[in-house]
């Protein structure tokens, strides 16, 4: 199962972007978390299905209403085995 981390940089912190991010990844099914980082971006990590997170990369590049996604970097690596989806 694979593993994506993504790096989603622009007006992403304080705008909901990691709620947004965690309804979506509950109704995909998905594991993982959610986390502002010092820099202004959010980290995001999910486990799953390949299609079902390919269907989470494309909201994640949309964002919420307030959201303003410049970028997102994406890395794709093997699943570790978490359970749930959080906020930190």
């Amino acid at each position: 199962m694979p593993r994506l981390v993504a790096l989603v940089k622009g007006r992403v912190q304080g705008v909901g972007y990691r709620a947004f991010a965690q309804k979506k990844a509950l109704e995909l099914g998905l594991s993982g978390y959610a986390e502002n980082l010092p820099d202004g971006r959010v980290e995001v990590v999910a486990e799953g299905p390949e299609e079902a997170l390919q269907a989470f990369l494309h909201h994640l590049k949309q964002g919420p209403r307030l959201a303003r996604v410049d970028e997102v970097e994406v890395q794709w690596a093997e699943a570790t085995g978490l359970k749930g989806f959080y906020v930190y």
